[in-house]
C-alpha cells in the first residue's frame, strides 16, 4: 500500500499584506480602519505559520515609497505600529517568535525606534518562528546597500573586486541569514512584487489572490500551500533532473 506523503510546506514564506485601504473605503469607512483590521489578518497568519510548522515569515509592512502617502494616513500607521509593538511582543516572546525589522530605521521616530530594538532583543533568543517585518523597506534599497557594503569592503582591502559573486552579495542583503523564500503573497488582486525583496524572490513561488487582507483566512492560506505543494520548483534544472528518487526499488524477483 502507498502511503499518501505529507503536503509539501514552504519553510520562508513572504508576504504583500494588500487591500487594507479598499476594505475600507468599499465600507465608507476611513483608511485607517482598514489598517486595523489588517492588524488581524497578521495576528492569523502568524497563527497559521505556527501551526504549520513555517520557520520564517517576512511581511512588507510599510515600504519606503509609503512615506509619500497623506501625512494623517502615515501618522495613523505609525500610531498603529507603535501600539502593535507596546501589545503583541510578550505574546509573541511567550510563543517562542523572534521578530526582527529590515528597512531604513532612521526615518522613524525615536520612540518607534526604541521600541523596535527592544522588541529584537526581548526575542532573539527565539527559534520557533522567524518573523521579519519589511518596513520604510525596498527592494532595490536593499540591493544599494549590499553594494555600499562590498564597496566599503574593497576600498578598505578586505575583498578584491574578482571576489565579488553572488554569494557575496546575498551575504550582505537583509536577509542573509535566513533561506530565500520558498512562497511568496499577495493580497489585494495586484500581480506584481511591488519593490519587495528583489533579489531574494529570484526563485520564489508567485500566488496572487483577489482577497482583501483583512478578510485573509486559514482557507485563503490553504488554497496557497496547496497551490505551492503541487508545483514543481526545478530552479532552471529540467524535471528528469529534480524527480525524487524512489524511496523503494523493486527486488529483482517482483519483476
Amino acid at each position: 500500500m502507498t502511503l499518501p506523503q505529507p503536503r509539501s510546506v514552504p519553510r520562508h514564506l513572504a508576504v504583500i499584506m494588500d487591500g487594507n485601504g479598499r476594505w475600507a473605503e468599499r465600507r465608507r469607512r476611513p483608511r485607517v480602519i482598514g489598517h486595523r483590521a489588517g492588524a488581524r489578518a497578521v495576528n492569523l497568519c502568524i497563527d497559521y505559520c505556527l501551526q504549520h510548522g513555517i520557520e520564517a515569515l517576512t511581511l512588507f509592512a510599510f515600504s519606503s515609497e509609503n512615506w509619500g502617502r497623506p501625512e494623517d494616513e502615515v501618522g495613523a500607521l505609525m500610531k498603529l505600529f507603535l501600539n502593535a509593538l507596546e501589545r503583541e511582543v510578550d505574546e509573541l516572546h511567550r510563543r517562542g517568535v523572534r521578530l526582527r525589522f529590515i528597512g531604513e530605521r532612521d526615518r522613524f521616530q525615536p520612540e518607534i525606534l526604541a521600541r523596535m530594538r527592544d522588541a529584537e532583543r526581548h526575542t532573539v533568543g527565539n527559534r520557533t518562528l522567524h518573523l521579519v517585518v519589511a518596513a520604510s523597506y525596498g527592494g532595490r534599497q536593499d540591493v544599494a546597500q549590499a553594494a555600499r557594503a562590498l564597496a566599503e569592503d574593497v576600498a578598505a582591502g578586505r575583498l578584491r573586486p574578482d571576489e565579488i559573486d553572488e554569494a557575496a552579495v546575498a551575504a550582505r542583503m537583509a536577509l542573509a541569514d535566513l533561506p530565500p523564500p520558498d512562497l511568496f503573497i499577495r493580497t489585494g488582486g495586484d500581480h506584481r512584487i511591488s519593490n519587495f525583496l528583489l533579489w531574494q524572490l529570484a526563485y520564489t513561488e508567485l500566488w496572487f489572490t483577489e482577497t482583501l487582507w483583512p478578510d485573509l483566512d486559514a482557507a485563503t492560506l490553504d488554497r496557497a500551500l496547496d497551490d505551492f505543494a503541487g508545483r514543481e520548483r526545478r530552479f532552471g534544472l529540467t524535471s528528469a533532473q529534480v524527480a525524487p528518487v524512489p524511496s523503494h526499488l523493486p527486488d529483482r524477483n517482483d519483476a
